[in-house]
């Protein structure tokens, strides 16, 4: 019966007559059992897919929003076009895998992921990638504080990109990339598009290096500048131009010459093939300014310069762009006492200068700022005439004296034996620097440059005072100050003192005198050479009894010698004359 319908139904019959009624009444036209062995073939035809499973299908259809692909089930699925990201050459017919996260949602739809999938089979993928050293593709996600995060096999990985100046130009674009880092237990991938771009440099660096020649004129695009020099971009190739090789002229910073992404020709001064490391130069592609020096300067000639360089024996000044000369420290006063460059001069500043020599074969000239003003010491006798007084200020002060200028340039040194007619241990106990003193010209040293100068002359000698104070052989009363090695200081007035040795402070008991005694001191000695006064205390009474003693032994002399005189007198009458008076006591008359 289900077959005679059938036949029925294909028969040729007009449109309008046709009995849709019956079409659409499948149990009409079909009958049960056979509609069930017709779904039963037609199963038959689909593939076998279960949830969760990862397949392989076939992209049928592609929009801007989704990506249809049929993976042999009754229904073909539709996956956002954003999972495909990474892959932007994806056409019609390509094989994809995908995940079968449903096999008929609500509404009968097929629900598919190919981010899932991805993300399933990704791990195996990404080590075998990085085992073999295979290019991958990737889409740059987003960027991060310290560098970009791709998206490889559906897993994120950061990205090791050598240094650029725009990150953000790369995210949402689709690279090729080496994977160089696995961290297995953290399950974090590195990957790489500079190890690529240095595989390709590496490959142009050799080549060019094979081409390159000592003096060969290149053009590049600088690169990147830093404070020692320039690279530049020679074709895929670096190399470094120093900060020394941009101009002729001294510069503080290359961008001062050059900027990034300039292009400029340059030409190679060394390479090393080994080291892959290539010098180049920049200014040795204009003139030497020494080459267009005025050929008419000579010595004798001032001229005008900047201040470039200073260093402790002098200072380079530019008198053109690349043409320099040294001041010598020596060069830039008449003062004969060694000075530092910095006294006298500051990088920038502008000065004239006197040419002192010239040598255009090794590109040297000296200067000199002196030159240009008086010499002081010209007729310098006439000026300050031995005897004569003037005023000078401290400029130096040394452990052996003071040295001071009458004015610039002419220097004279104050012995420490001349600053004071006291004893001092260091200059620095009457003078600082900068102080303004009187001094006397004592003598002269024209062929140095050099001026004997003292100050105590101009003072009165306290020695003098002393002298007529404390007269050799005085008798004066002195307190012990303190004790020595040797001896002690005895003061004797609020600005003298006298020393005594330790023999000389025997006291008429035995005892030597302690410090706070006062005590009567003899003075034995002024010496004038080292202003010292040596007193003794023993001799204000060892001598006062030695004189008693000569005195009495004087006296006995005198006497003996009247006896002797007496008796040498005596006559023979005298003698009876005795007798008799003899005689005359003994009988008591």
């Amino acid at each position: 019966m289900a077959e005679e319908n059938k036949k029925a139904l294909n028969a040729s019959v007009a449109p309008e007559e046709f009995d849709w009624a019956a079409f659409e009444s499948e149990d009409k036209v079909y009958g049960s059992a056979d509609r069930e062995s017709i779904e039963q073939a037609y199963d038959q035809t689909l593939s076998k897919i279960g949830e969760n499973e990862v397949v392989e299908g076939v992209v049928t259809s592609i929009t801007k929003r989704e990506v249809v692909v049929n993976i042999g089930a009754k229904s073909e699925g539709v996956i956002q076009a954003p999972e495909f990201r990474y892959n932007p050459d994806l056409k019609v017919g390509d094989k994809v895998e995908v995940l079968v996260e449903s096999v008929e949602d609500r509404k009968g739809q097929l629900i598919l992921s190919h981010k899932k999938a991805r993300a399933l089979k990704s791990w195996d993928r990404v080590n075998e990638a990085c085992n073999n050293g295979e290019v991958v593709k990737g889409f740059v996600k987003t960027r991060t504080k310290g560098g970009m995060i791709v998206d490889v096999f559906g897993i994120e990985a950061q990205i090791d990109i050598k240094p650029i100046r725009d990150y953000d130009a790369y995210v949402n674009q689709t690279m090729d990339f080496k994977i160089v880092k696995i961290n297995q237990e953290f399950r974090n991938v590195v990957v790489s598009h500079k190890a690529l771009l240095e595989a390709e440099q590496e490959a142009r660096r050799a080549e060019l290096i094979s081409k390159l020649e000592k003096g060969q004129i290149l053009e590049g695009t600088v690169k990147n500048i830093t404070n020692y020099g320039v690279f530049v971009d020679l074709g895929g190739v670096d190399g470094l131009i120093h900060i020394t090789d941009l101009s002729w002229g001294r510069i503080d910073n290359p961008e001062e010459v050059v900027s990034l992404d300039q292009k400029i020709k340059v030409v190679v001064k060394e390479f090393d093939p080994a080291q892959k490391r290539i010098a180049l130069g920049y200014k040795q592609l204009t003139p030497h300014p020494w080459d267009s020096l005025d050929a008419d300067l000579k010595v004798g000639d001032v001229v005008k310069g900047k201040v470039v360089l200073i260093a402790d024996y002098g200072a380079f000044v530019e008198i053109t762009p690349g043409v320099e000369g040294l001041i010598h420290v020596s060069e830039m006063s008449w003062s004969p006492r060694l000075h530092s460059a910095q006294e006298f001069l500051k990088v920038g500043q502008e000065v004239e200068a006197q040419v002192l020599s010239i040598d255009r074969e090794n590109r040297k000239m000296s200067l000199g700022l002196k030159q240009l003003t008086p010499n002081p010491w010209e007729n310098i006798r006439d000026k300050y005439p031995i005897g004569s007084v003037h005023k000078a200020i401290v400029r130096n002060i040394t452990n052996f004296g003071v040295f001071a200028e009458p004015e610039d340039g002419v220097e004279g040194l104050i012995h420490i034996s001349d600053l004071s007619w006291n004893k001092i241990k260091h200059p620095s106990e009457l003078v600082s620097p900068g102080d303004v003193i009187d001094v006397q010209i004592l003598d002269f040293d024209e062929a140095n440059h050099k001026l004997s100068l003292g100050h105590k002359q101009l003072t009165p000698n306290p020695w003098d005072a002393i002298e007529e104070k404390y007269p050799v052989g005085s008798v004066v009363e002195g307190t012990v100050a303190s004790i020595t090695d040797k001896g002690a200081n005895i003061k004797l007035d609020d600005e003298n003192e006298g020393f005594a040795f330790n023999r000389d402070l025997m006291k008429e008991d035995g005892k030597n005198a302690v410090v706070g005694e006062t005590l009567p001191f003899k003075v034995v000695e002024l010496r004038r050479s080292t202003r010292r006064i040596l007193l003794s205390h023993l001799r204000t009474y060892s001598e006062a009894r030695m004189e008693r003693v000569a005195a009495e032994a004087d006296s006995a002399k005198r006497a003996v010698k009247k006896i002797n005189s007496a008796i040498e007198r005596t006559t023979l009458g005298d003698i009876s004359e005795l007798a008799a008076l003899k005689d005359k006591l003994e009988k008591g008359e």
